[in-house]
């Protein structure tokens, strides 16, 4: 039976979602929890994987298309399907773009509803091509048009960069860079895995081509070439890439439609660096700052529930899990990856989700289920040597922690002037959600849990 592939939801404030690319072509074997098609959201752009083994069939949404959240956007046909519909795969897949004498051109051997498609785009009688094997595949069709000495010069080089570029080893977000910038993969490369091409790569290609002409030229080194392009009026545009294009649609929203608060409380972490220090004793896991911090307040949050919220259409709805949104930083802008339950996992379970979502982030390989369904997010720039600053709630979460560096600051210790190691964390509410005593309770419970660690074993 076929599986339907969906484009899911996640978030209540997401009705529609945009293909960006498809990571497999229609006809292809797929493997269930395989990388299928990639999304953009209006939280990030993220992979779909396959939700069974099977072929690729019944693609309804092409790339640049807005689809509505649960609509069918292809189908996985087991491998009976697939050789019983062998003949009439012309109907069932493609066949709005077949014309009649393609149709009537049914070759002996049979052939794959991809075969059938390109065949049928290029006006190709599959009785003329020679198959590799039990029918006609795309690979057959392929090698025909680039062997056939009067098809169109250009349409025949278009049709095999295209296929060449699927079929080359390549990251989906290398794949998404070389889309964006016309790159053909086949001619980059690649340095991953078994010749893989890798997002570095496509930049490292791009650059080179950029200042090519100008090291000829001697203008200026590659390096110090820039990456905008200038306009007309003497100024650069910067292409922004679709994360930073959402991130900043998202954060225009939160910021003029969500009534913002802000709550500053300055805390002493001496002991939450002895914690530290002690775990990292007994942990085979590197435990970071943001680790602990994700522990308290995911244990504040259970003692706090009405900050553990969201207000949704004259609604405050409170969320019964604890899912701890992390804001990451990536080359393409900001993405907030979830590590759910977080109030019932220890430290080294914390790290070991904080590292993988991460890596994932950066790797442009996030899934639907690592960013979806937080109910809190943490923003900590204290690596950038940041003091403090106002963050801008992420939508549709009640609140938002943004966390400082830790600094040593002179500070009254039992009346005397000591210098200790402070912290500033600012907590934005949103008051339709959170009023200020609220928010006053739950940020006093965080700063005593990470001024007294302790206080969780309670």
């Amino acid at each position: 039976m076929a599986t339907d592939v969906i484009l899911p939801a996640l978030g209540m404030s997401q009705d529609t979602g945009k293909i960006i690319q498809w990571l497999k072509s229609e006809g292809e074997q797929v493997v269930k929890g395989e990388p299928l098609v990639e999304i953009e959201t209006d939280k990030a752009t993220v992979e779909i994987e396959a939700p069974a083994n099977g072929v690729l069939a019944r693609v309804s949404a092409a790339a640049g298309e807005d689809i509505p959240v649960g609509q069918v956007i292809a189908a996985i046909l087991a491998p009976e399907e697939v050789d019983n519909k062998t003949d009439a795969s012309a109907d069932t897949v493609g066949a709005e773009v077949m014309d009649a004498d393609a149709i009537n051109r049914v070759p002996t051997a049979g052939a794959s509803p991809l075969a059938w498609r390109i065949a049928a785009e290029h006006k190709v009688d599959l009785n003329q091509v020679k198959s590799s094997g039990r029918r006609i595949q795309k690979a057959d069709v392929l090698a025909y048009l680039q062997n056939r000495e009067n098809a169109d010069a250009n349409v025949g080089t278009r049709l095999i960069a295209s296929a060449t570029a699927r079929l080359t080893r390549a990251s989906p977000k290398a794949r998404r860079l070389a889309f964006e910038q016309g790159k053909d993969l086949a001619e980059i490369k690649g340095t991953g895995p078994q010749g893989a091409v890798l997002a570095a790569d496509v930049l490292a290609a791009a650059a080179q081509a950029t200042a090519r002409p100008a090291e000829l030229a001697g203008v200026v080194p590659a390096a110090e070439m820039p990456v905008a392009m200038a306009n007309g009026a003497g100024e650069n545009d910067l292409a922004v890439s679709n994360i930073w294009r959402i991130m900043a649609e998202r954060t225009t929203q939160g910021w003029t439609s969500v009534p913002h608060f802000y709550l500053v409380r300055e805390v002493n972490v001496s002991r939450l660096i002895s914690w530290r220090e002690q775990v990292l004793k007994r942990s085979a896991e590197k435990i970071t700052y943001t680790d602990l911090l994700v522990k308290i307040v995911a244990a504040a949050l259970r003692m706090h529930p009405r900050v553990n919220a969201s207000w949704h259409e004259g609604r405050i709805i409170l969320k019964q899990a604890v899912n701890v949104g992390l804001a990451v930083a990536v080359e393409e802008g900001l993405v907030v990856p979830v590590i759910q339950q977080a109030d019932t996992l220890g430290l080294g379970e914390i790290a070991r989700r904080r590292v993988e979502l991460v890596a994932k982030a950066q790797a442009g390989k996030l899934r639907p289920q690592d960013i979806s369904d937080g109910t809190f997010t943490i923003s900590n720039l204290g690596m950038y040597n940041v003091d403090a600053f106002n963050a801008i709630i992420n939508q549709p979460q009640a609140a938002i922690l943004a966390v400082g560096r830790i600094a040593e600051r002179v500070v009254p210790v039992n009346g005397q002037p000591a210098v200790q190691p402070m912290m500033v964390l600012t907590l934005s509410c949103d008051h339709r959600a959170v009023d200020g005593a609220r928010g006053a309770q739950f940020l006093d419970t965080v700063a005593m849990l990470v001024e007294e660690p302790l206080g969780l074993l309670a």
